[in-house]
């Protein structure tokens, strides 16, 4: 699927993470963690953050804010990005493809959780290079994958819209990950026996 097929998926669904049935505690845990990383690499009070495919839930910008960070968040789905502006309308939001956007600066935090893995596989590395390259030094990225060891991708359906999920696999993340001048602090099977990851990386 293409990143504009995921939008027009996304918008249509868009109102179920602002709403009640969703958990708004998802990933919050292993945000927690992250920010321990970025707490001992930087002393400053003003600090930048990004939020990759930040939804409509406005919970990972909700824990940024209160930690002090100067937030923008970006989504590939219009209605997504609506119901973020209309929760945080002091937050910038970009409308915008990760694939082809390009930051505009470099950021002490990065987010990009369950987010990613639905670009095309093609487009992985690029995106990952992009994150990385995106940090301050000593900057944090947090980000999910599928927890495989070689490149795949599958077609499925969620909540009977059509969905895409795609992965490079361990061995190729972590490779990319040290090419970029950056360590992994932190990598977890967090929803085992589901085949979910997230790591935690840190620019040196």
């Amino acid at each position: 699927m293409t990143p504009q097929q995921i939008a027009a998926t996304y918008d249509r669904i868009a109102s179920f993470w602002s709403g009640g049935d969703f958990n708004p505690s998802n990933g919050i845990a292993q945000h927690w963690r992250a920010l321990q990383f970025v707490r001992e690499a930087e002393g400053q009070d003003l600090r930048k953050a990004l939020d990759v495919g930040c939804g409509s839930s406005g919970r990972i910008i909700d824990l940024l804010l209160t930690e002090g960070f100067e937030v923008e968040g970006l989504d590939v789905s219009a209605a997504m990005v609506t119901l973020a502006r209309e929760r945080h309308p002091e937050v910038t939001f970009h409308q915008v493809d990760i694939c082809t956007w390009e930051l505009p600066e470099r950021y002490d935090f990065i987010s990009a959780w369950d987010s990613i893995w639905h670009a095309p596989l093609s487009e992985h590395e690029g995106i990952l290079r992009k994150l990385c390259e995106g940090l301050k030094a000593g900057g944090v990225l947090i980000f999910t994958s599928g927890g495989v060891d070689e490149p795949g991708e599958i077609f499925n359906e969620m909540m009977g819209q059509p969905m895409y999920h795609a992965a490079l696999g361990i061995p190729k993340l972590l490779e990319i990950v040290a090419s970029q001048g950056c360590v992994c602090r932190h990598l977890e099977y967090d929803q085992h026996p589901e085949l979910h990851v997230y790591l935690i990386v840190q620019k040196g």
